[in-house]
């Protein structure tokens, strides 16, 4: 994080702001991991009244890494006085998997993460909510037997190839973790990939792949 030499009245302005600001409603709801958050235009029209109230204004800026693949957002929070302070940029990735898992620049990709970076950035430097917070919402075992399926009954390589393909691609679309995609698609699916049947891999990568639709 970066900012002026002195932040003396940026800080008494932000923290006015802090003291009065409401979190903005969550809105929308994200169909992969079925928790609701706001959008970044709802975002915006939230905090944008009461930062002009206390001097303060702010302007985003997006980057491309030299490859192409990654978008990062930057924030600058501004005041009247001349004051700033800027965040450290929000990176995401802006490409899908190819053939072989090459890395291939995506529209889609690209711009759900320069919405989601200017969403998280804007909400982190100015320390609000704009999500649910699902982090302690961890995996659900299946300790019994009622869960496990026999060899006989095991998905197919192919189909788990499929599945941990579709998990990545889906976490690229949403700016998240494979892990923590696979942790939405475990609530779903209530038991681990490694019990799936062939209709559990089937029912599985119709999630995924309509998450991917849906631009997550």
């Amino acid at each position: 994080m970066k900012r002026s030499e002195s932040i003396k009245e940026i800080a008494c302005a932000l923290a006015k702001f802090q003291a009065e600001v409401k979190n903005p409603s969550n809105n929308a709801t994200n169909p992969m991991y079925k928790s609701k958050y706001s959008t970044l235009d709802n975002v915006i029209n939230t905090v944008k009244p009461v930062l002009a109230k206390f001097g303060l204004s702010y302007i985003q800026s997006p980057s491309t890494s030299e490859d192409g693949l990654h978008i990062g957002t930057t924030t600058l929070l501004m005041h009247e006085s001349g004051e700033w302070i800027e965040s450290d940029p929000i990176i995401l990735p802006a490409y899908k998997l190819g053939k072989d898992a090459v890395k291939i620049y995506d529209a889609q990709a690209a711009g759900i993460a320069i919405t989601y970076s200017r969403r998280y950035s804007l909400s982190s430097l100015l320390g609000i909510s704009s999500e649910d917070d699902d982090d302690a919402n961890g995996i659900i075992h299946e300790g019994n037997a009622k869960g496990k399926t026999n060899k006989a009954q095991a998905a197919t390589d192919k189909q788990l190839n499929l599945i941990n393909k579709l998990l990545v691609d889906v976490a690229n679309y949403t700016g998240s973790t494979k892990e923590k995609t696979y942790q939405a698609l475990h609530k779903q699916m209530k038991k681990d990939m490694e019990w799936y049947s062939p209709s559990d891999a089937s029912k599985a990568i119709e999630i995924l792949n309509n998450a991917l639709k849906q631009g997550a």
